[in-house]
């Protein structure tokens, strides 16, 4: 994940997350995250990543197109939620709605595996029970 600190930007890694749960990812992420502010990272916790989850929802972004951090191969970008209507097929009703952007290199990458992880990711976040499973 990338980290917006007083000394500018870092992306501390959470290693091995695909053995992880939910509950042990968050507590990483709050624990590096607040290493990253205090200027308390060590090089071995920036290396070692694949992937990268950058939001800039925090700070009210709508959009934007993340840059893929070499040698990483894929980088998420996360905007701000923002309650949309969303016709249902009868009616419009009110969802919150995330705007996602993936960046990803196509030498490592298919553009529809890649197409297919953001509509997996898409179906997880709208029903966020699915990731407590």
């Amino acid at each position: 994940f990338a980290a917006d600190t007083p000394n500018g930007l870092v992306v501390p890694v959470i290693k091995n997350v695909d053995q992880k749960g939910i509950k042990q990812i968050a507590k990483e992420l709050t624990d590096l995250s607040l290493q990253a502010r205090e200027g308390k990272l060590k090089q071995t916790d920036m290396q070692g990543a694949t992937f990268t989850i950058s939001s800039l929802g925090g700070i009210g972004g709508s959009s934007f197109t993340p840059i893929v951090n070499a040698p990483e191969v894929a980088i998420l970008g996360v905007c701000k939620s923002q309650i949309k209507p969303v016709w249902n097929g009868k009616e419009f009703t009110p969802r919150l709605m995330c705007p996602l952007s993936l960046s990803f290199d196509h030498r490592v990458i298919d553009g529809a595996a890649a197409a297919r992880f953001t509509v997996h990711l898409g179906k997880l976040l709208s029903d966020v029970r699915r990731l407590i499973l």
